[in-house]
Protein backbone atom coordinates (compact mmCIF):
# COMPACT_ATOMS: atom_id res chain seq x y z
CA UNK A 1 0.00 0.00 0.00
CA UNK A 2 1.20 3.31 -1.12
CA UNK A 3 1.93 6.02 1.76
CA UNK A 4 -0.98 8.50 0.13
CA UNK A 5 -3.14 5.69 0.27
CA UNK A 6 -2.23 4.83 3.81
CA UNK A 7 -2.95 8.68 4.81
CA UNK A 8 -6.32 8.89 2.93
CA UNK A 9 -7.00 5.68 4.72
CA UNK A 10 -5.70 6.96 7.93
CA UNK A 11 -8.13 10.11 7.52
CA UNK A 12 -11.38 7.90 6.40
CA UNK A 13 -11.24 6.35 9.52
CA UNK A 14 -11.06 9.47 11.69
CA UNK A 15 -14.54 11.15 12.79
CA UNK A 16 -12.63 14.70 13.05
CA UNK A 17 -9.99 16.57 11.01
CA UNK A 18 -6.23 15.75 11.38
CA UNK A 19 -2.76 17.65 11.08
CA UNK A 20 -0.06 16.04 9.46
CA UNK A 21 1.75 15.34 12.72
CA UNK A 22 -1.46 13.73 14.00
CA UNK A 23 -1.69 11.36 10.90
CA UNK A 24 2.15 10.45 10.61
CA UNK A 25 1.46 9.50 14.73
CA UNK A 26 -1.69 7.43 14.22
CA UNK A 27 -0.75 5.53 10.49
CA UNK A 28 3.45 5.33 11.75
CA UNK A 29 4.42 7.18 8.76
CA UNK A 30 7.19 9.74 9.51
CA UNK A 31 5.82 13.11 9.13
CA UNK A 32 7.60 14.11 5.41
CA UNK A 33 6.19 11.37 3.48
CA UNK A 34 2.81 12.16 5.30
CA UNK A 35 3.27 15.86 4.34
CA UNK A 36 4.50 14.67 0.49
CA UNK A 37 1.11 12.47 0.29
CA UNK A 38 -0.62 15.38 1.54
CA UNK A 39 0.24 17.58 -1.48
CA UNK A 40 -0.59 14.65 -3.99
CA UNK A 41 -4.20 14.42 -2.32
CA UNK A 42 -5.09 17.68 -2.36
CA UNK A 43 -4.58 18.24 -6.10
CA UNK A 44 -5.85 14.81 -6.69
CA UNK A 45 -9.08 16.47 -5.06
CA UNK A 46 -8.98 13.93 -2.76
CA UNK A 47 -8.62 15.84 0.52
CA UNK A 48 -10.23 18.99 1.46
CA UNK A 49 -9.30 21.58 4.81
CA UNK A 50 -11.86 22.78 6.55
CA UNK A 51 -9.06 24.96 8.79
CA UNK A 52 -5.49 25.61 8.25
CA UNK A 53 -3.33 22.78 8.64
CA UNK A 54 -6.05 20.38 9.41
CA UNK A 55 -7.33 17.95 6.54
CA UNK A 56 -10.31 15.66 6.35
CA UNK A 57 -11.20 12.82 2.89
CA UNK A 58 -13.80 13.91 0.98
Amino acid sequence: MEVKDKVLETLKKSDKPLKGGEISEISGIDKKEVDKAIKVLKKEGLLESPKRCYYTAK
